[in-house]
């Protein structure tokens, strides 16, 4: 007769093999699971890696273009009290303009404050749609470097620093070469534009 073993024990020996075929394929699908969430973290990781973007950044800090938006946002105010200035210049008595303008520069000053943290908060904003991606779609990564280190030089600090100094020191002196036949002509010119302006607006 030939010998079976206990029915418990086909039940024992099925159920341990069906643990351990249940740890293995347990086992090997969390492998390819983290395997698989490695590779998509590291394709989504890796455009976000590119060392230009953080090269771009450091420009920005150290240039700061939202400077040049608040200047074009600045230009209109200056002007305007430019063009006052011409405007009153030979209608008026010299007490009546100052007060005037004087006047007319806290309405200016007013404008400066209102309208200069707009535009250099919305410039900021925008850096991250214009400039950053320009920078990093025209330079490669050598030469953003290459500008870092060119806007970090100290010799380019001190020569920003001195360079009002040289100014100073030639304005004055062509100043004082010049102003006797400059300001004839300047004077010429704001009496023409006066009257010019007189005559535009009579009768209006």
């Amino acid at each position: 007769m030939t010998h079976r073993p206990p029915l418990c024990a086909h039940l024992t020996h099925a159920h341990h093999a069906r643990a351990h075929g249940g740890r293995a394929l347990l086992a090997w699908s969390l492998w390819a699971a983290c395997v698989g969430l490695s590779g998509a973290a590291w394709a989504q990781a890796s455009p976000q890696s590119d060392p230009r973007e953080a090269l771009a950044e450091r420009i920005v800090q150290l240039w700061h273009p939202e400077d040049v938006v608040v200047v074009m946002v600045q230009r209109p105010a200056v002007d305007a009290l430019q063009q006052a200035r011409i405007a009153l210049q030979g209608r008026v008595t010299a007490e009546r303009r100052d007060a005037a303008l004087k006047d007319m520069a806290s309405d200016v000053q007013q404008y400066i404050d209102q309208a200069t943290p707009l535009a250099r908060d919305s410039a900021r904003q925008q850096l991250q749609h214009t400039v950053l991606p320009m920078l990093v779609q025209s330079f490669s990564a050598e030469e953003l470097q290459q500008v870092v280190a060119l806007l970090e030089s100290p010799v380019k600090k001190k020569f920003e620093q001195f360079l009002p100094r040289m100014e100073r020191a030639l304005g004055e002196q062509v100043a004082a070469q010049c102003k006797a036949q400059i300001d004839p002509l300047l004077k010429q010119m704001t009496a023409a534009v006066g009257t010019k302006l007189r005559a535009a607006t009579v009768g209006q």
